[in-house]
């Protein structure tokens, strides 16, 4: 387990340095509000969910210091890791199936770096726990903003995380492509959608003053799913055409038909 999450060599580590640098440069609050703007009204696509996961074949996460193979199988892999554990929840498969779906931005003609990777407040103090906070945000207009400096910033002591600006990526994406087609996911499940690479937070402790009573009960979610999300990761690939009715099944009962993206 050690192994995982190294951020400090490696053979992926240029271009996960790189991806990082470029990403902590331009997540800023107008950006982010832009993104917003651009995506969440889901007006860009129409599919359904199995489809949208076998896009993910054409997808490498370059920001990710573990795996060197297409997003897919990390899907399948973080499902089956679920399911051997949690046989009686069929939603925190569905989660395990579908969290990294939001990627399918990158092949929309997103950069990775507002797709993938760690994700983290903005309009506030970038704390200490983000990968690679000492190195690269130098550049990132709000570090120089009085406004964004503070440890809250222009959020209100414990206003909820759902009141919080997030650096764009899959997460958010994902988690409002779920909210508009009024998926039947439970809220457990939506939280590990959205947070799920809020690392700082789940990982390390942080921005625990940014959060409401709703956002503590949980936490205990996240970590559990990231337990999957991270130790799934080997490179014995699992075989999707087996697996794939089972998965079809769980999204006809919580995310069925054609999907607005």
């Amino acid at each position: 387990k050690e192994e995982y999450r190294n951020f400090v060599d490696g053979s992926l580590f240029s271009r996960v340095f790189k991806t990082y640098s470029v990403m902590h440069t331009n997540q800023t609050v107008d950006f982010v509000q832009q993104k917003h703007g651009q995506w969440t009204h889901c007006n860009h696509s129409r599919m359904g969910m199995m489809e949208a996961i076998m896009c993910l074949d054409q997808l490498v996460d370059e920001s990710d210091p573990d795996v060197d193979f297409p997003n897919s199988f990390h899907a399948f892999q973080t499902a089956e890791g679920i399911r051997k554990e949690h046989p009686d929840k069929d939603w925190f498969q569905l989660v395990g199936l579908i969290h990294d779906v939001g990627k399918i931005l990158a092949l929309w003609d997103e950069p990775q770096w507002a797709v993938v990777g760690d994700t983290f407040p903005v309009g506030c103090k970038f704390q200490d726990s983000i990968v690679f906070r000492d190195s690269t945000f130098q550049d990132n207009p709000d570090e120089r903003n009085p406004k964004y400096k503070t440890e809250y910033g222009i959020y209100e002591p414990n206003c909820g995380l759902d009141k919080v600006l997030m650096s764009w990526g899959h997460d958010e994406y994902l988690y409002r492509v779920m909210k508009f087609n009024n998926c039947a996911i439970p809220e457990e499940g939506l939280y590990m959608i959205r947070f799920h690479s809020f690392y700082p937070w789940h990982s390390h402790g942080d921005y625990t003053h940014l959060c409401n009573d709703k956002d503590l009960q949980m936490l205990p979610w996240v970590k559990e799913f990231n337990k999957f999300d991270l130790y799934t990761k080997t490179t014995d690939l699992p075989n999707v055409d087996e697996l794939r009715p089972y998965y079809q099944s769980l999204i006809d009962k919580y995310c069925p038909g054609v999907l607005q993206w």
